[in-house]
């Protein structure tokens, strides 16, 4: 029987886009692999995006999506950080056998429709390339994803199946422009909410200081090929406070590249 692990609250106020965010997290005080980091800096996206939602809603909009209004998960190409890679990868061997087969079963069919469409090895290369990619470069395969309107492979019955571990990039994106536009965003102008903390993004820049390598998030249909390959790299292990520190450094560049961003596109600018 595995041990719950043992933890610090820490009371944190953070200065965001979206105004002074007041949270708690519960932070592993062990000696603890990065897996065990994930949930907290997802916590702390969440409420950074709870905030940004109170804001939307004051202004007399509505947050369109809802349970059953899957349109996203229909053929997004979502993004996923190194330690969500191996979080996910770990998460599928504890789900029921049925569950699990019918997500490596999509899986397996999802790897083949890349292959076909030429897409795979460029998926791959997002996964392994040893710099950074830009958003020029991205963007295009996005664009070629998207039209493939692959549904992810955590899909059934238009519902999220592991919702509780549900990549950041999923909890952070919502709308507000109606839902019936999402269906195709390349011809609909969709008003998506801004995101004042990208947990995947701050994953992704704690892992390359840790490990010296690029910044970088991975396609979610080869997160489990990556993570299988470099499992020798998740048997690291370090203190709970020092990984969440090195965490929150990474936070506090994030936040001060987000604001000099968003000061800039303000009318006026």
């Amino acid at each position: 029987m595995t041990m719950p692990l043992s933890s610090e609250r820490l009371n944190l106020s953070i200065n965001t886009t979206s105004g002074e965010m007041h949270a708690q997290v519960d932070v592993p005080t062990g000696v603890i692999p990065i897996t065990d980091i994930v949930p907290v800096l997802r916590s702390l996206g969440e409420q950074a995006q709870a905030l940004e939602v109170s804001k939307t809603l004051q202004t007399g909009k509505t947050i369109s999506c809802q349970k059953g209004c899957a349109a996203c998960c229909q053929r997004i190409m979502v993004p996923v950080s190194p330690p969500e890679a191996f979080g996910l990868a770990e998460m599928l061997k504890t789900l029921p056998q049925d569950h699990r087969e019918r997500i490596e079963h999509r899986l397996t069919e999802t790897l083949a429709r890349l292959h076909t469409a030429g897409l795979l090895p460029l998926l791959q290369d997002l996964a392994e390339s040893p710099r950074q990619k830009s958003d020029a470069e991205v963007d295009p395969i996005n664009r070629a994803y998207y039209a493939l309107r692959i549904p992810c492979i955590f899909l059934e019955n238009d519902a999220c199946s592991i919702y509780e571990h549900r990549p950041a990039a999923c909890r952070e994106y919502l709308v507000t422009s109606p839902a019936d536009l999402c269906e195709d965003t390349e011809k609909n102008s969709v008003e998506v909410l801004h995101i004042p903390l990208r947990a995947g993004t701050v994953l992704s820049v704690l892992w390359a200081n840790l490990t010296g390598g690029p910044v970088r998030l991975m396609p979610l249909p080869v997160a489990f090929e990556w993570a299988e390959t470099h499992q020798d790299l998740n048997t690291q292990t370090w203190k709970g406070g020092d990984l969440f520190h090195k965490a929150m450094d990474g936070l506090g560049k994030f936040l001060q590249q987000t604001r000099a961003a968003f000061a800039h596109k303000k009318p006026g600018k």
